[in-house]
Order: C-alpha cells, then structure tokens, then sequence
C-alpha cells in the first residue's frame, strides 16, 4: 500500500503521545509497541505501511545458519519491501538474538525502507548504526537470531511489543516509541490528532500565562467557550 503524501507530511506533525490519546478516545488503548524504542537518539519521525515479519521459538533443525538462505528467510523478506514501507517485526521480545544486522540493514536502507521496528533487538550495533536505517528496537545483542528464533514468514497478522499489526496499518515511530494506526480508522484519526495538536498546543500558552490546571485540562464548558473563540478569530 501506498500511503498520500499529504497524509504522511502531516502525521509526520502529529507526536505519538497525541495518537494514543486520539486512540484511546476510539477505544483504542492498546496500540503502543512495547520495548520498540529509538535507537539513536533524535531519529525523526517517521511514517509508513507497515510490512510484517514474524519470529517464533528455536527449534534446532529448524533455526540454523543455512536456514539464512532458505526461500523462507529474512533475505527474502527483505527483497519483498516496498519502497517507504516500515518493517515490523514480530521477535517475541527476545533480547539475546539479535534479528538484523548491518548487512540486511544496509540492504533495507537501499532498497528505500523507511525504518526498522520491532520488540526485538539488533546485533552488529555499529553497522546498523552506519547504515543510516532508523530502528526502533529493544537495543542490541551478539547472537545471531537463529540463536533464540526460528524465522517463518512475512506479511501476515503478527504480534509486536504486545500490540496486533496487521499488513498496511500505519505506523508511526518517534522519541516515544511506535503507535499503530489501523488502516480503517486512518483518516480519522488524522483529522482529530491534528485538531488535538492545536487545542494542546493552545492549553500551553494559557499554562504560561498564568491559568491554573482545573477547568482548563480537560476544558470545561466556560474554556470550550474561550477555545472557540480563538478559533473563530482564524488561529
């Protein structure tokens, strides 16, 4: 899938503490992935479908290094993704394998990925870094993946940092970590996360000019009252 432009310029405004609380006004609580944290400090934001890819359980005649060039491997995944899309990956929060390394990283990255996330962590910490692929991930590890994981497929419904992706949801990843949009709730959510970023964004100038918490955060009717009124006057 391929995202409109104009949708991912302005989520690329929109933090991912503001879409869990759009989120969450949906009913939706559990869309943040778990121990997906930026591995470099001050990654940019980033914006794409997500392209799943699924780890289970070693199992020794199965989690081998010549399983590394099998036709159901992560080389073959990776030459399956497309341009802009952010690869999730389901590694059940094992933290002793590291699933990617620099090479299939630098490959990623050349082949126009937007970004690597996953609950999981990376191995050939330096490389990985070097190769310009923004991860999102649970931080690095010498053993290689089949060490603790047997690879099985790619773009299907998994499970990452305790969260349901499914192929083509949206995922965006920042300081906070990774937010799932699912593709049906997407428009939506955008419109509101950016009416959200303009109210919050108003709350904080009343906070510094002096307006006390209670009434304000949330608003109360008369502040609702004051918060349309900016608005009408064009802001």
């Amino acid at each position: 899938m391929t995202l409109d432009p104009k949708v991912v310029e302005t989520l690329k405004t929109i933090t991912t503490a503001t879409l869990t609380t759009v989120l969450l006004k949906k009913g939706l609580r559990n869309v943040w992935l778990r121990g997906a944290m930026p591995l470099k400090p001050g990654q940019t934001r980033l914006v794409g479908p997500a392209f799943t890819l699924r780890f289970v359980p070693a199992r020794e005649d199965l989690a081998t290094p010549a399983s590394w060039g099998s036709p159901i491997s992560t080389r073959a995944a990776i030459e399956e993704m497309p341009e802009g899309c952010i690869a999730v990956v389901d590694s059940m929060g094992v933290k002793d394998a590291g699933i990617f390394g620099d090479i299939l990283c630098a490959r990623m990255q050349k082949r126009g990925v937007a970004a690597l996330v996953t609950d999981g962590v990376v191995r050939d910490l330096h490389g990985v870094l070097d190769s310009g692929l923004p991860v999102w991930c649970s931080g690095a590890a010498a053993p290689p993946s089949v060490a603790g994981l047997t690879f099985v497929g790619w773009q299907e419904t998994i499970g990452c940092g305790g969260v349901c992706i499914v192929p083509d949801d949206v995922v965006v990843a920042d300081s906070d970590g990774a937010v799932l949009i699912p593709q049906a709730l997407l428009a939506e959510v955008v419109e509101e996360s950016v009416e959200q970023e303009k109210m919050e964004a108003w709350i904080v100038t009343e906070v510094e000019r002096g307006v006390v918490l209670p009434g304000l955060y949330p608003m109360n009717e008369e502040t609702k009252a004051r918060y349309a009124a900016f608005k009408a006057k064009g802001n």
